[in-house]
């Protein structure tokens, strides 16, 4: 676990702007002057967001923008939810944290390294793209498998064009009308366009259950070792640092011992259907 900067107290925050990148899901651009430790994250980890007077929920940190921003990509999936994705320009948004396990991207360094998002599982993956480009002459392959429901759920869209100009990107969604000429498709199917080196890749995945249960396991038939495959387990994370057990999986903690969670740790969760 990665000690937070700010334990239980969440910091009332202004935020900047925001962007909407789908009908139900947007992106906020929060002001961390008067927290500037939230900026000492590392890809993966998530913070705890406040709507004052209703809930707080974690939410995966999506980056930062060259101006110091930080980013919280959140999609409108319930009451405190709703209230934080109808924020607008100035309004205030409650910030503690950051929480939980990172991506390992230090150790995949020389290697092939495999990005697998479903959905709004873009958003943590996405820092961790970001760094890998930073970086790129430390490592061999670069590449993104994304999908989503539709193109018009598509997050990022205009990154994604750029990201393809050093990476490998493969995009698809679940149903599409006659202006998309991509990919139709569940996720797992883009690996039947992939030849890859399982002893030099390292793979990590965000996204809904079922998309990772059947990633795993296609995954598995092409010979990627279960210690190579990182998962990031976002489920009923409610205190943040392991004291009130709602997010307990097995042995592990999501919030303090996860989100990131190397498979053969939590294999045996991966065997049983709604895990």
């Amino acid at each position: 676990m990665i000690p937070s900067a700010q334990p239980w107290a969440p910091a009332a925050l202004p935020v900047r702007s925001v962007v909407r990148e789908s009908h139900d899901t947007v992106t906020l651009r929060i002001d961390t002057t008067k927290a500037p430790a939230l900026l000492a994250y590392r890809p993966g980890q998530f913070n705890m967001l406040y709507a004052f007077g209703v809930g707080d929920v974690p939410i995966s940190i999506a980056g930062t923008t060259p101006r110091g921003l930080l980013l919280h990509t959140i999609r409108d999936a319930g009451t405190t939810t709703r209230i934080l994705a109808g924020l607008r320009r100035g309004g205030t948004v409650g910030v503690r944290g950051p929480y939980g396990s990172a991506w390992p991207l230090e150790e995949a360094a020389g290697g092939d390294v495999l990005l697998v998002a479903g959905g709004l599982g873009l958003a943590p993956l996405r820092p961790a793209l970001l760094h890998l480009l930073r970086h790129r002459r430390q490592y061999r392959r670069l590449i993104l498998l994304y999908g989503s429901r539709t193109p018009a759920d598509l997050l990022y869209r205009r990154e994604l064009a750029s990201w393809a100009e050093e990476a490998e990107v493969l995009v698809t969604v679940d149903w599409a009308g006659i202006d998309w000429d991509g990919h139709v498709g569940v996720v797992p199917a883009l690996l039947d366009r992939l030849v890859l080196d399982p002893p030099r890749t390292t793979v990590l995945l965000c996204g809904p259950e079922p998309m990772m249960r059947f990633t795993v396991r296609d995954l598995r038939l092409r010979g990627i070792p279960d210690e190579a495959i990182h998962v990031s387990m976002e489920r009923n994370m409610v205190c943040g640092i392991g004291f009130c057990g709602h997010c307990q999986l097995g042995p592990a903690f999501v919030c303090k011992d996860g989100p990131v969670l190397r498979l053969d740790r939590i294999a045996f969760l991966f065997e049983k259907r709604e895990i």
